[in-house]
């Protein structure tokens, strides 16, 4: 059966959306911000949004300018429209890894028909790093949205059906998604795109997609866009390009002093579980070009394997690695696949379907022996939960797997896939929701309550030696840091009467002080206990004390 004309088919497309718009949405609330990344940048849209200052982004009241700021500006907005809570600080994040979705399946309807468009779809939405990434606030969700749409765009202007004015507004679309991932990032907004062009160009001996980019009105626009907040903050704060470009960009590039350095591997692993329940599909990209030959023209599956493997190659030789970093490569990989899934016949399906079932069934296996990975930084009854959790998501999983066998077994391709997607989607949410004891752990959700009557009465709350990025979103107030410098470096220096420097400056003020609160880790409080401050525990875990002045 044609299934591009099957009446089944065309209604299992809403339901799937409907579905996963249900699962990707209603999970946002689920979990508590953590630290640091969730508490600093739901704390810069809540700083926004408190003081009224859409320009100069701030972080516990401190001036910070290490990111652009469009994700602080849309969190604001966000939590002006449904409060300030969790579900308006993930908001933009899953929003964007939503829309990267619907762009890649958008794209490779255009390009390859619908089978493509709805297989690309389904792949998209439940490969683990984006539904991951879509479901923590950081800043790379909204980074990769934006450079899905340049490239998409680019690639529906110069590949699929379209009239020169509507390949011209593509072009232009692109130009203005560039806009928007350098103010999500800065310069890697342009750098990924860029180097795209100039390796394909350089590849192909073809210069015809620097041809199409429309290069004075495309500059035109992306400067108009991305400009003016660069220009503005530069002019209330002096130092700040220096700090922004310099700092944040080339030295953070090409040297360690960020800390997070790894070995050139460093990315593989999470290359592979972020592919997952597709990662059996790897070897596809090695067969050769299904689309007709072409006199060493530029096709769109070169531009996409030149786009996936400099994200890949440019992170790996960073000086500064985290995990999300190549999350941009993902949507280019989920148009690859749905390619050369076409012509992928349901038994080699069915072998590929082995590989997550297999996965799942371990994940499954080892839920049940949480009882062996206690350690001294959580207790058991954390485990014990996520155990639970997970094997719950395992079972749901494995449910939906069989379905797709079902489908596999009468040829129903395309179904068999969007099931098993929305199983893998539905089993990982359900497994993200055991991170949630464990998060707590990490978040100031545990002890926030219980500072509120001390807030109440005007009482300051510092943190010494140490910060918990969650306390100012939660407490709603900031906190006086004591001992700290790391990331507010260059906001102590502007404004050195925001911070307490020393533990004995600190200590004179805590004497002096009628009520006040502190968040500090065990050591910090031995020490201050030795130096007879009073202090009354309100709280304690196994990594952080909260006193308050007796």
């Amino acid at each position: 059966m044609n299934q591009s004309k099957d009446p089944q088919l065309r209604a299992a497309l809403p339901l799937f959306l409907a579905l996963l718009a249900l699962v990707w949405f209603g999970s946002l609330a689920t979990r508590s911000l953590i630290s640091p990344d969730e508490g600093r940048y739901a704390t810069l849209s809540w700083e926004m949004l408190r003081t009224g200052d859409w320009v100069t982004p701030r972080l516990n009241g401190i001036l910070y300018f290490e990111k652009p700021p469009l994700q602080y500006w849309l969190g604001a907005i966000f939590m002006k429209l449904f409060g300030i809570n969790a579900f308006a600080a993930r908001l933009w994040p899953a929003l964007a890894g939503f829309l990267t979705v619907l762009m890649v399946g958008v794209t490779a309807h255009r390009l390859w028909g619908r089978e493509a468009g709805l297989r690309s779809l389904a792949i998209a939405a439940s490969m683990t790093w984006v539904f991951g990434n879509a479901h923590f606030l950081t800043l790379d969700a909204g980074l990769t949205l934006f450079l899905t749409i340049s490239l998409c765009a680019v690639l529906i202007a110069r590949y699929a059906a379209a009239t020169p004015e509507a390949r011209r507004g593509w072009i232009w679309l692109a130009w203005a998604a560039m806009a928007g991932a350098v103010l999500s990032k800065g310069l890697i907004g342009i750098v990924i795109p860029g180097a795209t062009l100039v390796i394909t160009a350089i590849w192909r001996r073809d210069l015809s997609l620097w041809r199409g980019m429309h290069w004075v009105s495309g500059l035109l626009i992306f400067f108009a866009l991305a400009a003016p907040w660069f220009v503005l903050v530069s002019l209330r704060n002096p130092g700040f390009a220096e700090f922004f470009f310099i700092h944040e960009h080339f030295a953070r590039y090409l040297t360690k002093v960020h800390q997070r350095e790894g070995a050139w591997w460093y990315y593989l692993p999470f290359l592979l579980g972020g592919l997952l329940p597709w990662v059996g599909g790897l070897p596809w990209l090695l067969k050769r070009n299904v689309s007709p030959p072409q006199k060493r023209a530029i096709s769109a599956t070169d531009v996409l394997i030149t786009y996936s493997a400099f994200v890949l190659l440019f992170f790996s030789a960073s000086g500064s690695k985290l995990p999300s970093y190549i999350l941009p490569m993902f949507p280019a990989i989920a148009l690859l696949f749905g390619l050369r899934l076409v012509a992928v016949p349901a038994k080699t399906l069915r072998l590929h379907l082995l590989v997550p079932v297999l996965l799942w069934t371990i994940a499954l296996i080892a839920s049940t022996q949480s009882a062996r990975v206690v350690s001294n930084s959580a207790p058991p009854e954390v485990f014990a939960q996520m155990g639970a959790d997970l094997r719950t998501g395992a079972l749901l999983f494995l449910g939906g797997a069989a379905l797709a066998w079902w489908w596999l077994r009468r040829n129903r391709n395309t179904l068999a896939i969007m099931t098993l997607a929305l199983a893998h989607v539905v089993g990982f949410a359900v497994a993200l929701a055991a991170h949630e004891p464990f998060g707590r752990l990490k978040s100031a959700t545990p002890y926030v309550g219980l500072l509120q009557p001390l807030i109440q009465s005007g009482a300051p709350v510092f943190s010494v030696g140490g910060y918990d990025q969650t306390l100012p979103f939660y407490l709603r107030q900031d906190v006086i840091l004591v001992d700290y410098t790391d990331e507010f470096a260059m906001g102590q220096l502007k404004e050195p009467g925001r911070s307490i420097q020393s533990l004995d400056e600190f200590a004179q003020r805590w004497q002096s002080l009628p009520q006040a609160a502190a968040y500090m880790d065990i050591v910090t409080y031995v020490d201050m206990h030795r130096r007879g401050l009073p202090m009354r525990v309100l709280y304690q875990d196994q990594r952080r004390i909260v006193v308050s002045r007796q």
